[in-house]
Order: C-alpha cells, then structure tokens, then sequence
C-alpha cells in the first residue's frame, strides 16, 4: 500500500532527491513549508494524516497516518478562501499531462533549457516546476525561496526558465530569461515582452491559461458568471483525514470560485474569487480593475479595494493603501477622480484606510480576509 511522505524540506537538492526516492517506491508526497510555527505544521499532518515525515536534519518519523491510492503522486495544501488546510491530490497521471503540455507550449528544448525553481515549494506555483522538469528530464536548479542575487546569478550560469510572481519580477532583469511565466497575482500593465501571463490554482496542477487563451486539452466554460474548468491535469481530489472529496459534477467539470467570462474564441476574463464581490448600492464592484488603477497614483505603494460594512450603501468600497511616503499620503478626493475616470461611479472608493503593508501569502497574493 502505497504511503504519503511529508517533505518538509527547503527547496534544494535534498528535496529533489526524496521526491524522486518517494515516486520510485509508490508513494506520494507533500510539500511541507518549513518555516511553519510549530502549532501550524501539527495542524497540517493532523488533516493530511501522512505516515512519515522527513525533516530537514535528514531525520524520518512515522506516523500512523493514512494511505494513498495507487498513482497518486503529490497532495499540495492548499487553504483557499477559508484558512482551513486541506489537500488537493494529484495523480501521476495529471502531473504528467500538465508538465508536457506546458513544455511543448513553451518549446522547451531539454538539451538546452534549464528551469529555475524559487517560489516556495510548498505551493504548486514552486512545486510544478520541479515536477516538470523533472517528468521531462530537463535540467533544474531549486532555491530555497526567492533571493534577486541568487536569481541572477542562475540565470547567468544558464538557467533560461523561470516561474514568477510580479513583485519578485520587479527586482530582476527579465531579459536574463528565455521565457518567464507569470501569476499569483495582477501581471503589471509593462510587463517584459517575453512574460507569459498564467491563470490557475493548485486544483489545476498549475497554469492551464497561458495570455487569455486555455491550453491545448483544456476546456472551460462560465456558469452564473463562475469559471469551470475540465482538462486531463485537474486533480483528483481533496484529501482531509481519511476521507477524500471529489467536487467535480457528472461530466468532470470543476467550479474553479473564480468569476469572470469566456469569449466565444476561448478567451478567459477573470473578475476575482466569489467571495471579492463588493455589492454596493444595489451595483456589482470587483475590485481588481479598481486596484489596477489606483496602483498607477505615484503616492500608492500597493492598494487592496475590499467592501466595509455601511449602513447605506450595504458595502461601501474601500481602498487599503500602502503610501510611498507617509509624509504625503493619496487623497481620497484623487483616487475617486481617478477611477471615475475609467469605471462607472460606483466604483470609486467611498473610503480610504492607509496602512503600512497588506497581509500577502508567500506567493505574494493579498490576502483580503485579513485586511
């Protein structure tokens, strides 16, 4: 009976080694961030129940834990919208049809590309490119997070491959890279020409929209204005304890919790998750296209657009800024007459919150449901 192996390792070379020593014995893995606090990481083995853990020291614990299914390669948490852990499961199966997608969408060439791997592993984002590289025998460099020194350093002995979030992007010179693949996060408005604008989520073993338009083998529809997808790499599952939870209906397809539209072409449109929606006033507000331009004041350091609680409005859209100085902080009165420029007036903040940072995942996504 195949087991599941806790990997709670820092991205490198030892990480590699175990991940391929667990496929080669049957078993799957799960990432596990080594920088968790004590409380967290017992809280994620108690629900993804693995029966051994490897630790950093080279150490091996059993556990009584749970097993897996025969081809089950990887279990990815994931807390989503809830803060709750859980795992998504990924097959052999899956992991494999989205590694050789991505690579003949990217022409990658194994004798002369190289991937880099410096977003955490923990995350499918990190994650998938080591499994890529690794199912297609390209060569891969492993970081253990995202340092800018070490980064360029990679890429001028030779890495040419690279996934990226854009606040890292920021820190680099993109054209050391072949190709960068971007996401988690809006993709700036300049971004270098040889940028590839990503959509997906650890459900879909990584990217599976590359500038808009799906992947070859990759369907997808809008249902009441919320993005399914079907395609060969989607998961299986989620595991939590013994129990695994399959929410696909009885075609296959997944309800992502994104919403946004697809063009008749196949052109995906995202509008945010579900739960961003800011109803005010009776009129629908996703605050991606607000925070886009409010993020173009030269005063906004970053900016997250979420809905307040009010009286009269229902949910009155508020900007959470970050300012380049604090000295000269934006004026509401500016930020209104900047959005009232490009969006309906409903749309421009009734509120304006000034903070020092905004709460962001590892993968540099703000987390609105801590703001």
């Amino acid at each position: 009976m195949p087991i599941l192996r806790a990997l709670a390792l820092p991205g490198g070379d030892q990480f590699v080694t175990e991940l391929r020593s667990a496929w080669e014995a049957g078993d799957a893995i799960v990432p596990v961030d080594p920088r968790l606090p004590v409380r967290a990481r017992q809280r994620l083995l108690d629900t993804l129940q693995p029966q051994m853990v490897v630790d950093s020291d080279g150490s091996r614990t059993t556990r009584e834990g749970v097993p897996t299914q025969e081809g089950d390669a990887v279990v990815v948490p994931t807390s989503g919208t809830s803060g709750d852990p859980k795992g998504v499961i990924h097959t052999h199966e899956s992991v494999r049809s989205s590694a050789l997608t991505i690579s003949q969408y990217l022409d990658v060439d194994p004798a002369h590309d190289r991937w880099l791997a410096c977003l955490p592993l923990s995350h499918i984002g990190g994650l998938s490119v080591v499994m890529r590289a690794l199912l297609t025998d390209t060569a891969v460099e492993v970081h253990p997070g995202f340092e800018a020194d070490a980064v360029t350093d990679a890429a001028q002995r030779g890495a040419t491959l690279v996934s990226l979030v854009p606040t890292a992007l920021q820190r680099l010179d993109p054209s050391l890279f072949r190709v960068i693949l971007l996401g988690g996060s809006a993709l700036p408005a300049d971004r270098p020409a040889n940028s590839v604008g990503t959509w997906g989520m650890t459900e879909t073993g990584s990217g599976v929209v590359y500038e808009r338009y799906p992947l070859p083998g990759v369907e997808l529809r809008a249902v009441d204005g919320e993005i399914h997808v079907r395609a060969p790499m989607l998961f299986r599952g989620y595991r939590a304890g013994t129990d695994t939870i399959e929410p696909f209906d009885t075609e296959g397809w997944f309800a992502t919790g994104d919403m946004g539209s697809v063009a008749e072409d196949g052109r995906l449109s995202i509008h945010g998750r579900r739960g961003d929606l800011i109803i005010t006033g009776g009129e629908n507000v996703w605050p991606g296209p607000i925070e886009q331009i409010i993020e173009r004041h030269p005063d906004v350091a970053a900016v997250a657009v979420v809905g307040r609680p009010d009286p009269e409005w229902g949910a009155a859209v508020t900007a959470v800024v970050v300012p380049q100085n604090v000295v000269h902080p934006p004026k509401l009165d500016e930020l209104r007459a900047r959005v009232r420029e490009e969006l309906p007036s409903w749309c421009a903040p009734k509120k304006l919150e000034l903070v020092d940072d905004l709460p962001r995942t590892p993968l540099g996504k703000v987390q609105r449901n801590r703001i």
